[in-house]
């Protein structure tokens, strides 16, 4: 093929936030499958918060970028040739290709879905990685019961999202926390969350607890910070609490353990509250994926959830918006369109 592909690669590793400088668009030419191996061109990108933990090099649970290394993401991805008997061109896949226009794959890992059911950038979304995730931690973990206070942070944002529609379905009062008032009028509004709270309030903590009256059951925790400690004096004996991400220090340049040590509030309400805390990786709940897609794609259809996309257009903005999806300045999942999808 005479078309040049393109790739966004970890040029420098960033200190506090990332900046366009950590990253830099290579141009290459395209590769060839061979036996066994299909071509696959990438029509969308998925954001996610967990990148900024990958362009670091310090310990984690799955192994940094290195410098030079194209950006890890998920993807859909259209089969332009293959050598693979389980897969036609034009095939529209969910596969991990990353921050490229094309990319070669051996067949595993990569899934085929129908474009008939959602459209293909929801598996990157609702119906993809961030809704697993919000299904596994919420249901597995949180274990909402009906009449139960279910709170969860970020809950514009793709799982925050899920977590308070399906802890609706299992018939739970869900409460939102988001930052500024447009995402919390489309969190009450259009996801009928029971309220939703703007964490920059100066009198965040009391709204907080007025929202709560019979404290809070489970909580969702997606950002950490100040947002958990307006939490934890609500929390309720037994109270579970899936600890998703923590996206309020992944910028951090001073040492976590720095400032007032607030381990013996936490550890105290652990101990007399018996609290459940648990960190999780979406990984460790794989086994639940089919499960989640029978049930989340006929809660799409049956319209018991609803979703909100921010759309970024070319792979070369793929690097400002993650940048501003690590301030909290998007709307929704963030997903890039990198080329249209062909005609099947």
């Amino acid at each position: 093929m005479s078309e040049t592909a393109r790739r966004v690669v970890l040029a420098s590793r960033p200190v506090g936030e990332p900046t366009p400088d950590n990253f830099r668009l290579e141009e290459f030419p395209v590769p060839q499958p061979g036996p066994g191996e299909v071509l696959l061109r990438t029509v969308w990108l998925s954001l996610d918060p967990y990148m900024r933990g990958r362009m670091s090099d310090a310990p984690s649970y799955a192994p940094p970028v290195q410098i030079g290394q194209t950006m890890v993401a998920g993807t859909i991805s259209q089969v332009a040739a293959t050598n693979y008997p389980n897969f036609a061109v034009g095939d529209l896949v969910t596969s991990y290709a990353g921050w490229q226009t094309h990319a070669v794959s051996d067949g595993k890992g990569l899934r085929k879905i129908d474009p008939k059911g959602a459209p293909p950038s929801a598996f990157l979304g609702v119906l993809g990685m961030p809704g697993l995730t919000a299904y596994a931690g919420l249901l597995e973990i949180g274990k909402p019961q009906p009449g139960e206070t279910v709170v969860v942070a970020a809950a514009s944002g793709p799982v925050g999202s899920m977590v308070g529609q399906i802890a609706q379905i299992k018939g739970a009062r869900a409460i939102g926390i988001a930052g500024g008032p447009k995402k919390c009028a489309f969190v009450k509004n259009d996801l009928k969350f029971a309220d939703c709270l703007d964490h920059r309030a100066p009198d965040f903590p009391e709204r907080l607890a007025a929202a709560c009256p019979k404290g809070i059951d489970v909580y969702f925790e997606n950002v950490g910070g100040a947002v958990f400690e307006a939490v934890l004096p609500l929390l309720n004996p037994f109270a579970r609490v899936p600890v998703c991400g923590l996206v309020s220090t992944y910028n951090a340049t001073e040492m976590l353990t720095s400032g007032p040590d607030r381990l013996p509030v936490l550890m105290r309400a652990v101990l007399t509250k018996r609290l459940t805390l648990r960190g999780f990786i979406v990984t460790d709940f794989a086994a639940k994926q089919p499960e989640f897609l029978r049930e989340a794609t006929a809660w799409l259809k049956e319209g018991k959830i609803t979703y909100c996309e921010d759309v970024v257009e070319g792979l070369e903005n793929a690097p400002g918006a993650l940048i501003g999806l690590l301030k909290g300045e998007n709307f929704g999942k963030v997903v890039v369109r990198v080329a249209p999808e062909s005609k099947r």
